[in-house]
């Protein structure tokens, strides 16, 4: 829609939402699926018995909801999903496969919903139409004939509900592989590593009643404004209690500087409530000595709550020596902020009652040391003793309305003992315990020939992995590429020597009267049901594809009966009740005005760890830095895509219009090097394996730390090398990529 807007840029806003954010709303819901569908979508959207969004995992609220309980990008997602025009076997006819991998990615989400299955045989050059039996048949001829399970990779994105993801994970592990990676690989799992061996739990401990309840608010690398919209909302109802807001990113972000409410007539008018009393604009990767630079302001204070360190946790006294040997200047210089400015903060959050809640999100997670990281956020909690009571805890914010969901029923190649057992007693089959491959180790097992056939529920994988160039020689080197899709996406160009596309219902769609359910980032579990016509007859849910599949390939097996799970996603649930601890009962309170909240041991200060006792970390100090006259490049997204999808060419916050092809840099930056704003540079990243190029890409200033470049995902992804990981998670460390900076020629 807006994808022939001449690029342009300008100065970036102070402040998000407002009546740009409703009109832009609307232009896309409306010029894309029509006034009639386009209002019954919205209307329905969040609701109680409506459907959940497609896009952020961000919280309804638990009581009353608006008649708009949604935001701009949810909106928009919605407007993707729902569109009436669809593709089939016309479009691909006439669309050649190097044709369609020439456009951008914003073409590809333009054409439609997909709307039969298709198929390119191995040498063609044109997608054609097959029948859902003889597709099935055909994937199960590739899994049967595997020497070994383990050389099929099975990815999930964080879309597909929690009745999808259950019968996918039962369908693999009946096979007989744990190979499961997950978007989650490529998020918050540094998150999950990192809160379990603190505090025994990998999900937030906080609800949205916290927020107002608080004291203080950090928000740590982490841009709600474009990325979870309607957090907003709950920032904005905080501060107005008096709760201060801190905004530590390296990057200034309107939607951390202010906030117009666009169902208020004030927001409307483009008065906006300001947010962040505190903006650090810390160094990239200076997050851990930061944090470590707070301990150290309170403990000499003396603002640690003594009684909850000594009952409650261990290794303090180790963590202390640490704290009080580090030194002042190399907290100033790996951080970029200064003594004074951490010391004010310390004071701020450990002076009154401490209630603290850290936010954070892929600023933290997608480090070399990002696990370090997030447990030096979990050592400042500990020290106040702001964990387990009102107003105070850990809020790891979740990017895929369902990827937290996902990993609770069993989306995970390294599922724990406790669950495969109760999976096995449930299902009376034999399930296998050794560790699959993660998304990273599938890249490598495809390149390696240890993995020859690839299925993906949901998602773009081609593009929301790193090392693009790499992973799509690795996913070109497979037998058999299959997607379970609602749109066309590069990944379905990427392909093996044979490749498969499964389309199917969107969430916004009806699902013969069934319903599904998902968990959002606060672990409350709440029924989806679909309102809208499908776009097309030919369309089956997820959960019908897993469970056609199933059968196809495996038969009956134990006690499954696929087809007759499917027919009845209640049955479906009552495995999950069997299988997974929390859902007692799950048919029956999944029902009710709002769902249910899943137990969280660390709310009510049960510490599931080994010791049973709250852990503080020792880790050395540490940042990643660049070699003299080189630069650290980070990805981020634009307020114009959501993940991998990208729904137009405009940034509006940070002042982008009708391009994507940038690169944010520091003005000075810009000066020292010589380039004038706007004009194309070549960027080259820097790994032990050589070099990855990104070229023609225009400088755009911005205000940002000195050393720091910032750049689009998927773009950028090509410079992230594969084998540069957060330590521990495995995640691609995406936010800090050693880079040179060149003039194009």
């Amino acid at each position: 829609m807006e994808e022939e807007e001449q690029g342009r840029f300008k100065e970036p806003k102070t402040g998000a939402a407002g009546l740009p954010a409703v009109a832009a709303s609307l232009k896309h819901v409306f010029g894309k699926n029509g006034v009639a569908r386009g209002t019954k979508a919205l209307l329905d959207l969040n609701q109680f018995g409506g459907f959940d969004c497609p896009s952020c995992a961000w919280p309804d609220p638990d009581g009353h909801r608006s008649i708009a309980e949604f935001c701009e990008n949810g909106a928009k997602a919605v407007a993707s999903e729902a569109m009436k025009k669809t593709i089939g076997r016309e479009f691909f006819a006439a669309h050649p496969v190097a044709d369609l991998m020439a456009q951008t990615d914003a073409w590809h989400d333009l054409q439609g919903r997909l709307a039969e299955p298709m198929i390119l045989h191995e040498g063609a050059t044109h997608y054609e139409p097959v029948s859902w039996d003889t597709a099935f048949a055909i994937l199960a001829e590739e899994l049967i004939k595997l020497p070994s399970p383990d050389e099929a990779v099975f990815y999930t994105s964080g879309r597909a509900s929690n009745e999808a993801a259950f019968l996918y994970q039962l369908f693999v592990r009946a096979y007989g592989t744990n190979n499961l990676p997950d978007c989650s690989n490529m998020c918050h799992e540094s998150s999950g590593l990192a809160m379990k061996d603190a505090i025994g739990v990998g999900k937030g401990t906080v609800t949205m009643d916290d927020f107002l309840e608080a004291e203080v608010i950090l928000c740590v690398g982490q841009n709600p404004g474009t990325n979870h919209p309607r957090m907003l909302t709950t920032l904005e109802q905080a501060v107005k209690k008096g709760v201060k807001l801190v905004a530590i990113n390296p990057l200034r972000e309107a939607g951390l500087l202010g906030f117009s409410h666009p169902q208020h007539v004030t927001g409307l008018l483009g008065r906006a409530t300001a947010l962040a009393s505190t903006y650090l604009q810390v160094k990239v990767n200076g997050d851990l000595a930061l944090f470590r630079g707070l301990a150290k302001a309170l403990i000499a204070a003396g603002w640690q709550a003594d009684g909850f360190v000594r009952e409650q946790t261990a290794f303090y006294e180790e963590y202390r020596s640490l704290v009080e040997a580090t030194g002042w200047l190399e907290i100033e210089e790996m951080s970029g902020i200064s003594r004074e400015e951490i010391e004010r903060l310390a004071k701020l959050i450990g002076g009154g009652k401490q209630r603290l809640i850290t936010c954070w999100a892929m600023g933290l997670t997608q480090h070399r040391n990002a696990v370090a990281t997030i447990r030096e956020i979990a050592n400042l909690h500990l020290l106040l003793g702001a964990v387990g009571r009102e107003g105070a805890g850990l809020c790891p914010v979740r990017g895929h309305s369902n990827v937290q969901g996902d990993r609770t029923v069993g989306i995970f190649e390294k599922m724990p003992e406790s669950f495969l057992a109760a999976l096995e007693k449930q299902a009376g089959i034999r399930v296998p315990r050794h560790h699959g491959f993660d998304t990273v180790k599938a890249i490598l097992a495809m390149d390696e020939g240890r993995a020859k056939v690839f299925f993906a529920l949901g998602g773009n994988f081609a593009q929301a992995t790193p090392d693009s160039g790499f992973t799509a020689e690795a996913l070109r080197k497979c037998r058999l590429t299959c997607h379970v899709s609602t749109k066309l996406n590069r990944s379905h160009l990427i392909h093996g020597k044979r490749a498969l596309i499964l389309p199917c219902l969107g969430r916004s769609e009806r699902d013969q009267g069934r319903f599904v359910t998902t968990e959002n980032s606060m672990a409350v579990v709440q029924s989806s049901e679909g309102k809208l016509a499908p776009a097309s007859a030919e369309l089956l849910s997820e959960t019908d594809i897993v469970a056609r599949l199933a059968e196809t390939t495996l038969g009956d097996v134990g006690q499954i009966r696929w087809r007759w799970l499917a027919e009845d996603y209640d049955r479906i649930r009552d495995w999950i009740e069997a299988v997974v601890p929390g859902f007692e009962r799950y048919n029956e309170r999944v029902r009710e005005q709002g769902g249910f909240y899943l137990p969280n041991a660390a709310k009510d200060r049960v510490w599931n760890t080994p010791n049973h006792r709250a852990n503080f970390s020792v880790a050395a100090l540490d940042a990643f830095q660049a070699r003299a006259g080189r630069f650290v490049l980070q990805t981020l997204r634009s307020h114009d895509q959501f993940n991998t999808t990208v729904y137009g060419l405009n940034d509006r916050y940070r002042g982008i219009s009708g391009m994507r092809d940038i690169v944010f840099l520091n003005p000075e930056d810009l000066a020292g090097l010589g380039i004038k704003p706007g004009e194309r540079i070549d960027v080259t990243s820097h790994w032990s394996d050589g070099e990855r190029h990104l070229r023609g890409f225009r400088a755009i200033p911005y205000e940002m730390p000195r050393g720091l470049a910032a750049a689009y995902f998927p773009e950028a992804n090509v410079l992230v090398p594969v084998g540069h990981v957060a330590e521990g998670s495995n995640t691609p460390a995406s936010k800090s990529i050693e880079v040179s900076l060149t003039r194009s020629v």
